[in-house]
């Protein structure tokens, strides 16, 4: 029995050891933190559970593949109550409001009684959220291993997908922003996705929502994390925790195990690397081995930027008028590094009851932070008083807003919790805190990296850095491309 070692205990890890483990494979993780799930996490404090990553679950479509292969790994389950995603979000500005409803004829409906000087915009824009209705992530196999007859097999994806991006190509989320006359359109369409990202990704988004993915796994992300981790143990598979890796042992083109930052060492067939793209290729192997797609994204910032976000958690001691799930309403303002923002908004958890209190609600806001702007929070870390400082001056301005918005909070409403990109490089090792892969603006094309390192035979990688920005999906379907390497190589079907 082969055996392999993982690093990274985050869902492109562990879905690599549950499918290798059934393949016949010994395999062991080895993750620096206490807890498994990476970035798919949760946390308590003060007792009350704050989520860090589910807003709505992509490509979670019933009969769908990554619907298949997320029963298969533990992420959802038969049973595990799904929260319906009724919308993708609302926005209420001064001029009017519209909600983003998984009913896209009701949203259309909306927009156009709205906007009716829009109805061009408004109709292009509902034609390719149909053809985005067919986006789907290919798990069977890597995508460079694709030939002709397996992307056939995709059938609408092939057709129908193409054709949206191709509608806005060379198109941001802002040049879609600009392209409606309604002020509370312009604005919506911006709230989602940061402004210089494609404008299909938006539309993509949206249409995950609308051809019925988007759900809630009840519970929230942590809860999804310890289950795909219980599933991983029960195959078999041996999880380190609180076990951080200083480097990959090489011997000459082959990877003999690996070294942990204690000085022990454990031997393997093989390596996948399922940590953050950047601590790998600084860290664990030397940066020369970083595969040359990847190192263009890294070089050119220009066409492939990160981003991350501020947040700030709430509890509020008592039932409130806010929307369950995500809204957005137009401010006085808050001002963030010296810019201001007039449109913020909240998600309010109280769709789901096992994470929220009873008599209680918990909010969470989050606020865009662009290349300056992480520069500036890993500045002020430096200085811990005044990093602590400053995370807290933006929660007690979020808190005014929310209590001018929602009087019924007034008095009632503190703080939970704040964290930064500084949050996401300290606990995940994460490229500039960015908890998403590179994003390639309107004019570039996504760039996807095979998860092979060579010149070295035994080792891959793993992880939603190989891919363009999407989180969990890309994640997994990467996790499960490294154990289909493994598998291929040594003749066994990928089960």
């Amino acid at each position: 029995m082969k055996k392999v070692i993982i690093v990274g205990a985050g869902i492109s890890g562990m879905t690599a050891g549950i499918i290798l483990q059934n393949s016949g494979f010994e395999t062991e993780i080895y993750e620096k933190n206490a807890i498994p799930g990476g970035e798919l996490t949760g946390w308590k404090r003060d007792g009350v559970y704050i989520d860090n990553c589910i807003d709505y679950l992509m490509c979670s479509k019933k009969g769908s593949a990554m619907n298949e292969l997320w029963h298969e790994i533990g992420m959802l389950a038969e049973g595990l109550t799904m929260h319906s995603k009724d919308y993708f979000f609302k926005y209420k500005g001064e001029e009017g409001g519209i909600t983003f409803w998984r009913d896209k004829e009701r949203t259309k409906r909306e927009m156009l009684e709205l906007s009716p000087d829009d109805k061009e915009v408004i109709e292009k824009f509902f034609e390719n959220v149909v053809r985005a209705e067919s986006m789907i992530m290919p798990i069977d196999k890597p995508m460079d291993k694709m030939g002709p007859r397996d992307f056939m097999k995709l059938g609408d994806f092939v057709k129908n997908v193409p054709a949206a991006q191709k509608a806005y190509k060379g198109v941001s989320v802002k040049d879609l922003s600009d392209s409606f006359k309604s002020p509370v359109l312009r604005s919506a369409v911006k709230l989602m996705h940061p402004e210089n990202t494609q404008a299909y990704s938006f539309i993509m988004s949206y249409a995950m929502v609308t051809s019925g993915s988007g759900d809630i796994p009840e519970g929230g992300s942590l809860a999804a994390a310890l289950r795909i981790a219980d599933r991983y143990k029960e195959k078999g598979g041996k999880l380190h925790l609180n076990s951080p890796v200083k480097s990959v042992k090489l011997d000459g083109k082959v990877a003999s195990g690996i070294v942990l930052e204690d000085g022990t060492e454990a031997k393997a067939d093989y390596v996948i690397l399922a940590s953050d793209a950047n601590h790998t290729f600084t860290q664990l192997l030397p940066e020369k081995y970083m595969p040359k797609k990847l190192r263009k994204c890294y070089e050119d910032k220009e066409h492939f930027s990160v981003f991350s976000k501020y947040h700030a958690a709430f509890l509020v001691d008592c039932k409130t008028d806010i929307p369950a799930d995500t809204s957005f309403w137009e401010s006085e303002g808050l001002n963030v590094w010296g810019k201001e923002i007039k449109d913020i908004g909240v998600i309010c958890y109280d769709y789901d009851p096992t994470i929220t209190p009873e008599g209680k609600t918990i909010l969470q806001m989050k606020i865009f932070q662009y290349a300056d702007d992480v520069d500036k929070w890993f500045d002020l870390a430096k200085d811990k008083e005044k990093y602590e400082a400053k995370k807290n001056e933006i929660a007690l301005a979020m808190m005014a807003l929310i209590e001018k918005q929602f009087p019924e909070t007034a008095g009632k409403i503190s703080i939970l919790d704040t964290w930064t990109p500084v949050t996401y490089a300290k606990r995940f090792n994460a490229y500039r805190g960015a908890y998403m892969a590179f994003v390639a603006d309107k004019d570039t094309k996504t760039v996807t990296t095979p998860g092979v390192v060579k010149p070295l035979k035994n080792v891959f990688l793993a992880g939603q850095w190989l891919m363009g920005s999407g989180g969990l999906p890309p994640a997994t379907a990467q996790g499960k491309y490294a154990a289909w390497r493994i598998c291929k190589k040594e003749g066994v079907e990928c089960k």
